[in-house]
């Protein structure tokens, strides 16, 4: 479900003032907020997003303003079942 229209996107509010304070351009915070909303703000900063274990660095663009910041880090690994040497397991 999406957030009301009266309300404005969510931000933490943590996120802004560092990223306000640091005005280089190779800014690299860690945000545990996944909820947050990529804001216009944050273009050419790089974000340590945690994703429940580890942190992924991101680099955000101008195409990722609207989306949150959980959508570009994976929680999840990849399931593969292991290979074997001529079908039978060592």
């Amino acid at each position: 479900m999406t957030r009301a229209k009266w309300k404005n996107p969510y931000i933490d509010e943590l996120l802004i003032t560092k990223s306000v304070k640091k005005n280089n351009n190779s800014v690299e915070l860690n945000s545990y907020s996944r909820k947050s909303v990529i804001v216009p703000k944050l273009i050419n900063t790089t974000l340590n997003i945690h994703n429940g274990k580890t942190f992924s660095k991101i680099k955000v663009t101008e195409d990722m303003v609207g989306y949150k910041l959980g959508e570009f880090s994976p929680t999840r690994k990849r399931f593969s079942f292991k290979k074997t040497k001529n079908g039978t397991k060592n």
